[in-house]
């Protein structure tokens, strides 16, 4: 019978979901090291597996952890120190010199204020060695900024795969690093600033305008803080390097946190919904039409807690709508990992409160959702698990260990 997962990280654990109101299960999949602090994934090898990356700031390393199945999920993941750098704040994957092996790219902050990128071996039996990988420091970023996120995304049309960099501090910016024509040489790779920051936590591509290019859409925690984004001028403008047209979408002076885009209501449209410190989620639903329009909603985050940190949305009970999950923090001890359910519109106040985590832990961080067990097979309808058939279901958080958290006897 299929249950329903969640991962959740801090020391590096897996969560698994239990009754409504139970607390998960936790499986823990590396405490090797301290502060581990975003997760990213994406399957580095081909074998179908979701695969994860992370910093672990406070350890000063960059690891790789390589999915090794249903069977195993449960047990430490078969992982790589990738990279050894200070202050890492965010790791991710591109494969940014197209050799077919995915290498990592690491945001540093604190003293190092440098973006890296740490180089994949090209023979696939040789990616969790490493004496094989090669880290570099991409010069157009050293000691400039402090930097906290990176999101792969071809601009120019030029060179293969380009990066876009949120920092923070009195000199922040969102920003992107223009591939050259060789990657490997990294004293060519060139920084364009787009959008002046005060603290960014978010960074995400979506064709917003329909126009056929991805805009990037952030969550400015400080300053000029908000939800917005960014109009992608196409290819031709962007490769010289000018500024993007900027657009507000919510929670204007409001201290927001991490976002993510999904469809919250069923109507087809890409919804925006994202965290703040200001005790409750906000959820901006796009509007009919062309014409780009956001309107806003809120409910208050979990438990009462005060200050919201990462979001996800998926069907967690496997009903055929979509509930978010979201880490957060208050007053210990405090159930900081939760999900929630609309009870007859996103767009009411009436949700209901899940515990996922317990009271063990008080600091996550990202989130991400994985069908941990059944990777391959669609997830059940609702109808299905009516009859029994359940889905066991992956959400990724970062503490001061990564884990997984899994339900044992399902979602009821």
């Amino acid at each position: 019978m299929r249950t329903a997962d969640v991962l959740v990280m801090g020391g590096m654990i897996l969560l698994a979901a239990g009754p409504v109101g139970a607390e998960w299960k936790r499986h823990t999949i590396d405490r090797s090291s301290k502060g581990a602090d975003g997760v990213r994934k994406m399957d580095v090898n081909g074998d179908g597996h979701l695969d994860i990356t992370t910093g672990w700031e406070e350890g000063g390393i960059i690891r790789v952890y390589v999915n090794p199945g249903p069977k195993k999920s449960k047990a430490e993941w078969p992982a790589v120190t990738v990279g050894k750098v200070a202050s890492p704040e965010d790791a991710v994957f591109a494969d940014l010199d197209g050799d077919g092996a995915v290498d990592v790219v690491s945001s540093c902050e604190g003293g190092n204020r440098t973006t890296y990128v740490h180089w994949a071996p090209r023979e696939a039996k040789d990616y969790l060695k490493p004496a094989e990988w090669k880290t570099e420091a991409i010069p157009a970023t050293a000691k400039k900024q402090s930097w906290m996120y990176a999101l792969p995304l071809e601009i120019d049309g030029k060179h293969g795969i380009d990066l876009v960099l949120g920092s923070k501090g009195g000199n922040g910016s969102v920003g992107w690093l223009q591939a050259p024509k060789d990657p490997r040489v990294v004293t060519d790779w060139k920084f364009h600033r787009l959008y002046d920051a005060g603290w960014i936590m978010s960074i995400e591509a979506l064709d917003v305008d329909g126009d056929g290019d991805q805009d990037v859409v952030l969550s400015d925690r400080q300053g000029r803080t908000g939800v917005k984004w960014l109009e992608n001028p196409g290819t031709e403008i962007a490769a010289k390097g000018e500024r993007w047209k900027e657009h507000l979408i919510g929670s204007e002076r409001k201290e927001v946190m991490f976002l993510c885009i999904a469809d919250l209501d069923g109507d087809g449209r890409k919804d925006i919904v994202a965290t703040n410190r200001n005790r409750h989620v906000e959820w901006f639903r796009r509007g009919e039409g062309a014409e780009v329009a956001w309107e806003a909603h809120s409910f208050a985050l979990p438990f009462g807690l005060p200050f919201g940190k990462a979001v996800a949305v998926g069907d967690i009970d496997l009903d055929g709508k979509r509930e978010v999950v979201t880490t957060n923090r208050g007053r210990e001890p405090a159930r900081c990992v939760a999900w929630q359910k609309f009870m007859e519109s996103p767009t009411e106040q009436k949700w209901t409160d899940h515990d996922i985590g317990g009271t063990t832990g008080a600091k996550f961080d990202l989130i991400e959702l994985i069908d941990l067990l059944h990777p391959h097979q669609p997830r059940p309808t609702g109808d299905q698990r009516r009859r029994g058939q359940k889905s066991d279901f992956l959400a990724i958080a970062i503490s001061d260990f990564l884990a997984i958290t899994r339900p044992e006897k399902g979602i009821s």
